[in-house]
């Protein structure tokens, strides 16, 4: 089983404190879920196959964090926008976003923050289907009589 990626946080006599870089994926994740016009985060096929399995991990989903050989910190954001939005306006605010959960959350900066726009998707149509009236028939059984 290969080791899990960490990024040191701090070093003191005491000991160190590293964080899983999974959890930065998480932290992005739920960063990018609150920017408006963001309909949903994109993830890879192997993510998307996990979901299918019933595996239901969804935090990191569409967020790929990875550390070069000098420390530096690069993030690739995969998401579906909502029709309408102003894709510069929208992909600039996940970038900031990010930056400012990560910099408050763990104290770090990140180098390059890539935002991936995979798709558009319209707004979910309102049925104006009633289930008790499924028909559309206003009438009452009197009137029928």
């Amino acid at each position: 089983m290969a080791a899990e990626e960490t990024i040191l946080l701090t070093q003191t006599e005491n000991g160190s404190t590293r964080v899983n870089i999974r959890v930065l994926d998480i932290i992005a994740g739920l960063a990018t879920r609150e920017v408006e016009g963001v309909a949903r985060l994109r993830g890879t096929f192997g993510e998307r196959a996990k979901e299918v399995l019933g595996y239901k991990d969804q935090h990191g989903t569409g967020i790929s964090t990875n550390q070069d050989e000098e420390g530096n910190l690069q993030i690739e954001v995969y998401v579906d926008l909502n029709y309408g939005v102003a894709v510069p306006k929208v992909a600039h605010t996940i970038q900031t976003q990010i930056k400012t959960q990560m910099n408050a959350m763990l104290g770090i900066d990140v180098e390059t923050i890539d935002v991936h726009v995979v798709g558009v998707l319209s707004e979910k149509l309102e049925s104006e289907i009633d289930p008790n009236n499924l028909f559309g028939d206003d009438q009452k059984e009197e009137d029928h009589k």
